[in-house]
Protein backbone atom coordinates (compact mmCIF):
# COMPACT_ATOMS: atom_id res chain seq x y z
CA UNK A 1 0.00 0.00 0.00
CA UNK A 2 2.92 2.58 0.85
CA UNK A 3 4.66 1.68 -2.53
CA UNK A 4 1.26 2.29 -4.02
CA UNK A 5 1.06 5.86 -2.57
CA UNK A 6 4.70 6.64 -3.40
CA UNK A 7 3.57 5.90 -7.01
CA UNK A 8 0.90 8.09 -7.15
CA UNK A 9 2.94 10.35 -5.87
CA UNK A 10 5.57 10.58 -8.18
CA UNK A 11 3.12 10.66 -11.17
CA UNK A 12 1.41 12.87 -9.47
CA UNK A 13 4.34 15.53 -9.63
CA UNK A 14 5.10 14.16 -12.79
CA UNK A 15 2.44 15.51 -14.19
CA UNK A 16 2.52 19.08 -12.40
CA UNK A 17 5.88 19.28 -14.51
CA UNK A 18 4.56 18.31 -17.47
CA UNK A 19 1.66 21.32 -16.96
CA UNK A 20 4.07 23.71 -16.63
CA UNK A 21 5.93 22.72 -18.89
CA UNK A 22 2.82 22.94 -21.66
CA UNK A 23 1.84 26.36 -20.10
CA UNK A 24 5.44 27.70 -20.69
CA UNK A 25 5.38 26.24 -24.37
CA UNK A 26 5.75 28.15 -27.34
CA UNK A 27 6.44 25.96 -30.46
CA UNK A 28 3.26 27.09 -32.30
CA UNK A 29 3.77 30.54 -33.80
CA UNK A 30 0.00 30.77 -34.63
CA UNK A 31 -1.18 29.59 -31.09
CA UNK A 32 1.35 31.56 -28.82
CA UNK A 33 -1.61 33.99 -27.31
CA UNK A 34 -3.24 31.16 -26.21
CA UNK A 35 -2.40 28.76 -23.07
CA UNK A 36 -2.22 24.65 -23.35
CA UNK A 37 -5.33 23.00 -21.39
CA UNK A 38 -4.26 20.63 -19.21
CA UNK A 39 -4.46 20.93 -15.58
CA UNK A 40 -6.25 18.23 -13.01
CA UNK A 41 -9.15 19.20 -14.39
CA UNK A 42 -8.69 17.10 -17.61
CA UNK A 43 -8.42 14.41 -14.78
CA UNK A 44 -6.59 12.28 -12.43
CA UNK A 45 -3.01 10.16 -12.67
CA UNK A 46 -4.04 6.90 -12.84
CA UNK A 47 -7.20 7.04 -14.56
CA UNK A 48 -8.49 4.12 -16.34
CA UNK A 49 -8.96 5.28 -19.28
CA UNK A 50 -7.80 8.30 -21.40
CA UNK A 51 -9.63 10.12 -24.10
CA UNK A 52 -7.95 12.51 -26.86
CA UNK A 53 -9.65 14.67 -28.69
CA UNK A 54 -8.41 16.93 -31.35
CA UNK A 55 -7.83 20.31 -30.16
CA UNK A 56 -9.71 22.60 -27.49
CA UNK A 57 -13.04 24.27 -28.81
CA UNK A 58 -12.95 28.27 -28.91
CA UNK A 59 -16.00 27.94 -27.03
CA UNK A 60 -15.42 24.80 -25.30
CA UNK A 61 -12.22 23.77 -23.57
CA UNK A 62 -10.51 26.76 -24.95
CA UNK A 63 -12.94 29.01 -22.47
CA UNK A 64 -13.73 26.76 -19.89
CA UNK A 65 -10.46 25.11 -19.51
CA UNK A 66 -11.57 21.71 -19.39
CA UNK A 67 -11.57 19.50 -22.65
CA UNK A 68 -14.91 18.44 -24.27
CA UNK A 69 -17.04 20.89 -21.86
CA UNK A 70 -19.12 23.86 -22.40
CA UNK A 71 -19.51 23.18 -26.28
CA UNK A 72 -22.46 20.68 -28.33
CA UNK A 73 -18.97 18.50 -28.80
CA UNK A 74 -18.95 18.20 -24.87
CA UNK A 75 -22.69 17.57 -24.27
CA UNK A 76 -22.64 14.86 -27.31
CA UNK A 77 -19.03 13.58 -25.22
CA UNK A 78 -20.93 14.00 -21.75
CA UNK A 79 -23.68 11.50 -23.06
CA UNK A 80 -22.07 9.01 -24.82
CA UNK A 81 -20.19 8.40 -21.29
CA UNK A 82 -22.78 8.35 -19.33
CA UNK A 83 -24.05 5.40 -21.59
CA UNK A 84 -21.27 3.21 -20.56
CA UNK A 85 -21.81 3.98 -17.31
CA UNK A 86 -18.40 6.54 -16.91
CA UNK A 87 -18.48 9.73 -15.27
CA UNK A 88 -15.86 12.54 -16.34
CA UNK A 89 -13.96 12.05 -12.32
CA UNK A 90 -12.72 8.42 -13.55
CA UNK A 91 -11.34 9.15 -16.83
CA UNK A 92 -8.54 11.29 -18.05
CA UNK A 93 -9.32 13.74 -21.28
CA UNK A 94 -6.35 15.48 -23.65
CA UNK A 95 -6.45 16.77 -26.91
CA UNK A 96 -3.75 16.39 -29.99
CA UNK A 97 -2.88 19.99 -29.87
CA UNK A 98 -3.19 21.26 -26.40
CA UNK A 99 -4.00 24.92 -27.74
CA UNK A 100 -7.13 26.16 -29.54
CA UNK A 101 -5.78 26.41 -33.40
CA UNK A 102 -8.22 29.51 -34.91
CA UNK A 103 -8.56 30.95 -38.43
CA UNK A 104 -8.04 34.25 -38.90
CA UNK A 105 -11.54 35.38 -38.30
CA UNK A 106 -11.91 33.39 -34.87
CA UNK A 107 -13.30 30.18 -35.58
CA UNK A 108 -12.31 27.05 -34.76
CA UNK A 109 -9.78 24.89 -37.25
CA UNK A 110 -8.37 21.82 -37.81
CA UNK A 111 -5.12 22.10 -35.80
CA UNK A 112 -1.98 21.51 -38.43
CA UNK A 113 0.30 17.83 -38.95
CA UNK A 114 3.27 20.29 -37.78
CA UNK A 115 1.00 21.90 -34.48
CA UNK A 116 -0.12 18.35 -33.88
CA UNK A 117 3.65 16.76 -34.30
CA UNK A 118 4.62 20.04 -31.92
CA UNK A 119 2.36 18.34 -29.55
CA UNK A 120 3.68 14.68 -29.52
CA UNK A 121 5.77 14.53 -27.18
CA UNK A 122 3.58 16.04 -24.13
CA UNK A 123 0.52 13.64 -25.69
CA UNK A 124 3.53 10.95 -25.06
CA UNK A 125 4.43 12.28 -21.77
CA UNK A 126 0.59 12.09 -20.74
CA UNK A 127 0.56 8.19 -21.39
CA UNK A 128 3.28 7.67 -19.48
CA UNK A 129 2.38 9.49 -16.84
CA UNK A 130 -1.46 8.78 -16.65
CA UNK A 131 -0.31 5.05 -17.68
CA UNK A 132 -4.23 4.28 -18.44
CA UNK A 133 -5.29 0.67 -19.13
CA UNK A 134 -8.00 2.23 -22.08
CA UNK A 135 -6.86 4.70 -24.46
CA UNK A 136 -9.63 5.91 -26.61
CA UNK A 137 -9.22 8.28 -29.67
CA UNK A 138 -11.83 10.99 -30.45
CA UNK A 139 -11.64 11.30 -34.48
CA UNK A 140 -9.13 11.18 -37.17
CA UNK A 141 -6.76 13.50 -35.77
CA UNK A 142 -5.91 12.06 -32.83
CA UNK A 143 -5.73 8.86 -34.39
CA UNK A 144 -2.89 9.53 -36.55
CA UNK A 145 -1.20 11.76 -33.34
CA UNK A 146 -1.29 8.69 -31.76
CA UNK A 147 0.52 6.78 -34.68
CA UNK A 148 3.74 9.81 -33.82
CA UNK A 149 3.96 8.19 -30.26
CA UNK A 150 4.26 4.62 -31.27
CA UNK A 151 2.83 3.23 -34.56
CA UNK A 152 -0.10 1.39 -35.57
CA UNK A 153 -1.79 0.17 -38.73
CA UNK A 154 -5.24 1.20 -38.08
CA UNK A 155 -7.41 4.09 -39.60
CA UNK A 156 -10.85 5.33 -38.37
CA UNK A 157 -12.80 3.81 -40.94
CA UNK A 158 -11.53 0.51 -40.87
CA UNK A 159 -11.42 -0.02 -37.09
CA UNK A 160 -13.81 2.26 -35.45
CA UNK A 161 -15.50 1.02 -32.23
CA UNK A 162 -12.62 -2.33 -32.56
CA UNK A 163 -10.70 -3.25 -29.48
CA UNK A 164 -6.78 -2.76 -30.40
CA UNK A 165 -3.69 -3.57 -28.87
CA UNK A 166 -1.55 -0.68 -28.94
CA UNK A 167 1.90 0.42 -26.41
CA UNK A 168 1.20 -2.44 -23.99
CA UNK A 169 -2.61 -1.27 -23.62
CA UNK A 170 -6.01 -1.59 -25.18
CA UNK A 171 -6.90 0.96 -28.09
CA UNK A 172 -10.33 1.84 -28.80
CA UNK A 173 -10.67 4.60 -32.14
CA UNK A 174 -13.72 6.07 -31.80
CA UNK A 175 -15.51 9.30 -33.75
CA UNK A 176 -15.09 12.64 -32.47
CA UNK A 177 -18.65 13.73 -31.45
CA UNK A 178 -18.82 17.02 -33.07
CA UNK A 179 -22.13 18.29 -33.95
CA UNK A 180 -21.21 18.14 -38.02
CA UNK A 181 -19.55 14.40 -37.36
CA UNK A 182 -23.00 13.18 -35.89
CA UNK A 183 -24.86 15.27 -39.20
CA UNK A 184 -22.52 14.00 -41.90
CA UNK A 185 -20.76 11.04 -40.59
CA UNK A 186 -21.80 8.73 -38.14
CA UNK A 187 -25.13 9.15 -36.36
CA UNK A 188 -26.31 9.33 -32.74
CA UNK A 189 -27.28 5.19 -32.46
CA UNK A 190 -23.91 3.89 -34.08
CA UNK A 191 -22.13 6.57 -32.08
CA UNK A 192 -23.72 5.10 -29.03
CA UNK A 193 -22.98 1.71 -30.05
CA UNK A 194 -19.57 2.46 -30.90
CA UNK A 195 -19.22 3.87 -26.99
CA UNK A 196 -20.06 -0.28 -25.96
CA UNK A 197 -16.31 -1.07 -27.14
CA UNK A 198 -14.90 1.27 -24.56
CA UNK A 199 -16.69 -0.54 -22.21
CA UNK A 200 -16.07 -3.90 -23.26
CA UNK A 201 -12.11 -2.90 -23.54
CA UNK A 202 -12.49 -1.94 -19.79
CA UNK A 203 -13.62 -5.42 -19.07
CA UNK A 204 -10.58 -6.98 -20.74
CA UNK A 205 -8.35 -4.74 -19.40
CA UNK A 206 -9.58 -5.79 -15.69
CA UNK A 207 -9.30 -9.36 -16.46
CA UNK A 208 -5.57 -9.70 -17.72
Amino acid sequence: MAERRESLGSKQEQFEALVAEAAACRRCEAMCGRSAVLSERNGRAGARVMFVGEAPGRQGGDRTRVPFSGDQSGRNFARYLASVGLAREEVFITNSALCNPRTGTGANRRPTRLEVSNCSDFLRRQVEVIDPRVVVTLGAVALEALRAVEYHPFTLKENVGQVQPWRGRLLVPLYHPSPQVLASHRREAAQLEDYQSVARALRLAAAK
